[in-house]
């Protein structure tokens, strides 16, 4: 039998509020099975889901293209290339990112270097 949890329950496992797990269900991203009471019901399927969308908008990745991967993961195995396209991509974005914090570290690092010849200049003439 297969595990089941309530929104309440998913929102706490996953540390999305419920009212964000209902928007991603009205983009289309969740599709949780309805009771017949209309409550949602959510499986271990839908929490790995659930965590891949946590980590691609961790990545920066937007909604829209999140949205876009869903639907492609809809149609199965057909749209493998074009998901890993999807990833590929923000993997670039996340590479210029890299290089661009990259360059932030190396000048705060010269300063410091700078200050530390100046420090041992100035230790040096007392």
């Amino acid at each position: 039998m297969t595990k089941t949890y309530r929104i309440s329950e998913v929102a706490t496992l996953t540390g999305l509020s419920i009212p964000t797990l209902r928007y991603y269900e009205t983009l289309g991203l969740l599709k949780p099975v309805r009771q017949v009471n209309n409550y949602r019901m959510f499986t271990d399927k839908e929490l790995s889901w659930i965590n891949f969308i946590k980590r691609a908008k961790a990545t920066g990745m937007p909604l829209a293209k999140i949205k876009t991967y869903a639907k492609l993961r809809e149609q199965g195995h057909k749209t493998i290339k074009q998901r890993i396209t999807i990833l590929e991509q923000q993997e670039q974005i996340l590479h210029g990112e890299q290089a661009k914090i990259q360059e932030h570290i190396d000048f705060l690092q010269n300063k410091k270097q700078y200050y530390a010849q100046l420090t041992a200049k100035y230790e040096a003439q007392q």
